[in-house]
């Protein structure tokens, strides 16, 4: 008997039940940040930081 055929088929599989709400969608192959532009971010985020931060 084949198994494999019988029931009903089963969705999802490999996937998380849900996602939470905060989680960053992977990007894709393409899309990924240089290693410069990555820097440059994050220097940028440091100094804004630095910014706010009262004296």
């Amino acid at each position: 008997m084949d198994y494999s055929k019988s029931g009903n088929a089963k969705f999802g599989k490999g996937l998380p039940r849900h996602m939470e709400k905060n989680a960053k969608i992977p990007p894709a192959n393409g899309d990924r940040e240089t290693k410069e532009q990555l820097l440059a971010r994050m220097k940028a985020a440091a100094l804004a930081k630095a910014d706010k931060k009262p004296a």
